[in-house]
Formats: C-alpha cells, structure tokens, sequence
C-alpha cells in the first residue's frame, strides 16, 4: 500500500476534547499521529459524527477547526481546516460567547466527574492496603 501522506506525522498521545456540529458537549479522544494538516483521533467507541468538528487539545493549548477525511470503528482521521490556534477560542470565529462558555463548563463539569471518580478509587486503594 502505497502512503498518499505528504505531511511528516508525529506518533502522539495526546488528550483532546472533540465538540461535533454545535453539540454543546466535549468527547474524550486520544490524538494520534499528528501533522500540521490533520491527526488520527481514537474514541472509546465508534462516535456519531459529523462533517466539521473542533478539536481542542489543552495540553498543548490548541484549538483546530476540522473536517473529517475518514472514519472506521473507533477513529476518525481529520485534516485541519487552517492554522493552530494558541488560545482555545481563537478558531471558533462563528460560534458566539454563550455557546463558548456553555461548552466549557459542560468540560468543567466532566472533569470535575472524572476527578471524584479518581478520587474514590485512590481511597478504595488505600482502604484495602
């Protein structure tokens, strides 16, 4: 199989947060094999998706608008449509201030979930030693 990739791929495990469409709420990926024109984003499961979703990676601080170039099973492979962004609101052009924020605090909420869950199974740790 021949490689049709022009753009040199770096092997990543990065968390990101995927918002599909307008949906208000973040989906936990892991972002694999990026570039500068797009990565390969590995789901829990197969997500229902659509064509343009934004991906925001915090650990990095970057933001991508992108569109989905394939799927199969539990990833979906995406190119970027323009350039990174330093501040996570900096691609989001479009979408108004209240959509924003709603979206980070539904990421709030969901971290400050897996944080009690976290939580608890370091106290369930430290009652059974």
């Amino acid at each position: 199989m021949t490689e049709k990739r022009h753009a040199l791929r770096q092997k990543s495990f990065l968390r990101g947060f995927v918002y599909f469409g307008n949906s208000p709420s973040a989906f936990d990926c892991l972002v694999r094999d990026i570039s500068d024109t797009g990565a390969r984003l590995k789901f829990s499961g197969p997500p229902a998706y659509t064509e343009m979703l934004d991906l925001h990676i915090p650990v990095k601080g970057q933001s991508f608008r992108s569109k989905v170039q394939w799927h199969t099973g539990d990833e979906i492979g995406i190119v970027f449509d323009g350039s990174a962004a330093t501040d996570a609101d900096a691609n989001m052009g479009d979408v108004d201030l209240a959509s924003r924020v709603h979206r980070l605090e539904a990421e709030i909420a969901a971290l400050k979930q897996l944080v009690k869950r976290l939580q608890k199974n370091t106290d369930h740790k430290t009652e059974a030693a």
